[in-house]
């Protein structure tokens, strides 16, 4: 798989550390992300969480991370958009920009925009505003467009880490979804490519698969093993949809 690299907060004396899932999960699933511990025979400095719905369009906003490798890098911008799916990272300009504006499906999630220069390596790192209060956490750019880059607003994440604090894990969709499917076990799809196997299927955003091929799944790489050299060959799928409804559907990867 290779390294990686990424950005992170510490926002407890504990050590917890804030990040973006794809800095520290890969196909090979999430139970990496448990292994890291941070030791210190001190308390450890930690960083102060704002609040994303207090920002305007025009603030200004400081991106910290570590780009390309080059470590205790800020850079500065304004807020200009808050998408429902998507946070554009760059000094605000303007809020309740749709995820649909950016050609981004799935289910419904917020984002800032900003025109802070993120690269390579910012990801999981903080926004912060002018107090030093972290106001998002850095996600993703544009590749074709310079200055043109996406954050979680951290009022979002509050939610995340008060979950994780009590229970150790997070369970917030049924919370956010009341008609979200009683699963305990699975893989949800957040979004359906137009023209891709998955949409030819019959796929939807939210839909949760529970057996593939006839065999129970609870990770991507479970089933990349299942599907193996099987191309062009017709797999049966059972998803679990909104309001528990059961659909077996076959998918020709």
């Amino acid at each position: 798989m290779g390294q990686s690299i990424g950005s992170g907060t510490i926002i407890d004396e504990d050590g917890t550390i804030l990040t973006c899932a794809h800095v520290v999960v890969d196909l090979q699933g999430i139970h990496r992300a448990s292994m890291g511990k941070i030791n210190s025979k001190t308390p450890l400095p930690t960083a102060k969480l704002g609040s994303s719905s207090k920002l305007r369009p025009g603030d200004w906003v400081l991106a910290v991370g570590c780009p390309l490798s080059l470590q205790n890098t800020v850079t500065a911008g304004i807020v200009r958009f808050l998408f429902s799916n998507l946070f554009v990272l760059y000094g605000i300009s303007c809020v309740d920009r749709k995820s649909s504006d950016l050609g981004l499906g799935g289910m419904r999630r917020e984002y800032l925009q900003t025109d802070c220069a993120i690269n390579v390596g910012n990801s999981g790192g903080p926004l912060v505003n002018i107090d030093g209060e972290i106001v998002g956490v850095n996600n993703m750019k544009v590749l074709a467009a310079a200055g043109l880059g996406f954050a979680v607003p951290v009022d979002s994440v509050a939610k995340i880490i008060e979950h994780f604090n009590k229970k150790g894990y997070v369970s917030i969709l049924k919370k956010e979804i009341p008609s979200f499917p009683n699963v305990q076990r699975g893989v949800l799809v957040p979004m359906v490519t137009p023209g891709s196997p998955a949409d030819r299927a019959g796929f939807r955003p939210g839909d949760v698969v529970i057996k593939f091929d006839g065999r129970p799944v609870g990770s991507i790489k479970e089933i990349i093993e299942m599907m193996g050299d099987r191309v062009g060959k017709p797999l049966k799928v059972v998803v679990q949809r909104a309001n528990d409804n059961v659909v077996v559907l076959t998918v020709t990867p």
